[in-house]
């Protein structure tokens, strides 16, 4: 019989459970070797170090959670945005714990590699731009407060409603999506209310 195979998804995979379950410094080396059931050696076959495999699972998750925000801007579908956070979390647990209760330098003891870098300075400006991109749609300018208001919509409004749900490791109910329907329709109201006067 031969030894079993692993890819580089599988350590990924591996890794993800771990710090789901315990946080991302319990993923270790040997933790993630021993959860797939693969020699360490295996692991350094694929990965220069712990801190490019959990780059490249912060990265991953982070660009798979932000694809049905953009999409929904795409579609000029500000509430559609902002209402993606709980329903991805609810299809997507351990990445959404992995992603919304940690910060991503909480993953790297040493650090940023170099060779992702590039990937990290490209998401933070991803988001950046859609940032600007929601306010446009959605107050009609990009002003300092449009923006400000775009960060509290799609980013802070929704981790926070769902991160006792995580912190508990359960799935929102829908009253979050509530929630964050009538705090975006509250805020979106009031804006234009101001601009009127």
């Amino acid at each position: 019989m031969g030894r079993p195979k692993f890819a580089d998804r599988d350590f990924l995979d591996a890794a993800l459970a771990i710090a789901a379950e315990r946080g991302p410094l319990a993923a270790t080396v040997g933790a993630i070797a021993e959860r797939l059931g693969a020699p360490v050696g295996s692991f350094y076959h694929r990965f220069p170090s712990r801190d490019v495999l959990l780059g490249e699972l912060w990265l991953r998750t982070v660009l798979d959670f932000q694809q049905g925000i953009t999409a929904a801007l795409d579609a000029g579908d500000g509430l559609r945005a902002a209402l993606h956070t709980p329903q991805w979390v609810r299809m997507h647990v351990d990445e959404a714990r992995l992603l919304l209760l940690y910060h991503r330098d909480d993953f790297l003891q040493g650090g940023w590699p170099d060779s992702l870098r590039d990937g990290v300075a490209a998401q933070t400006q991803h988001m950046e731009t859609g940032f600007s991109r929601f306010a446009r749609l959605i107050f009609g300018r990009a002003g300092r407060g449009e923006i400000r208001r775009a960060q509290f919509l799609l980013a802070e409004l929704p981790v926070g409603a769902v991160r006792q749900h995580l912190q508990r490791r359960e799935k929102p109910p829908p009253i979050v999506d509530e929630l964050i329907r009538l705090t975006y329709d509250a805020v979106t109201a009031d804006y234009h209310a101001r601009r009127r006067r």
